[in-house]
């Protein structure tokens, strides 16, 4: 049976994240954002910024889940957010925080994104059975 075994959460300041996206470009956004992100958030039009910054917040809740924050050979774009046909967002693991998580014994990742147009919340659960 599996149980919770994390959550982690975070809020971003849609302000500060498009900042960083007009000082620093296209490299920022190849640095954080896999490219099936860029082109989803690029084709929600008015709400292209607001989504950016809810995957990052995403981003950043699954390495708390991990306990591990962008240390030891892990990328940003080893946590990708997407969303299913019912738009329910979904995060993959790749390389690094593949691993982590199945060392940790986590089965999945379950996530959350809200926004307003100032602000973007992301919220993981790990669930699986603990390794001892």
């Amino acid at each position: 049976m599996s149980e919770t075994l994390a959550h982690g959460v975070d809020l971003v300041d849609v302000v500060r994240l498009g900042q960083s996206i007009d000082r620093f470009g296209a490299k920022f956004l190849d640095r954080v954002f896999t490219q099936f992100e860029q082109d989803y958030c690029n084709s929600r039009r008015k709400a292209s910024l607001v989504s950016y910054a809810g995957r990052f917040a995403v981003k950043e809740a699954v390495l708390k889940v991990l306990g591990t924050g962008w240390r030891d050979g892990i990328a940003w774009t080893d946590v990708e957010v997407r969303n299913l046909p019912s738009g329910q967002p979904i995060v993959k693991l790749y390389n690094k925080c593949d691993e982590l998580a199945r060392e940790m014994g986590i089965e999945k990742i379950l996530i959350s994104i809200s926004h307003v147009d100032s602000a973007a919340i992301g919220s993981a659960v790990a669930v699986g059975k603990a390794k001892k």
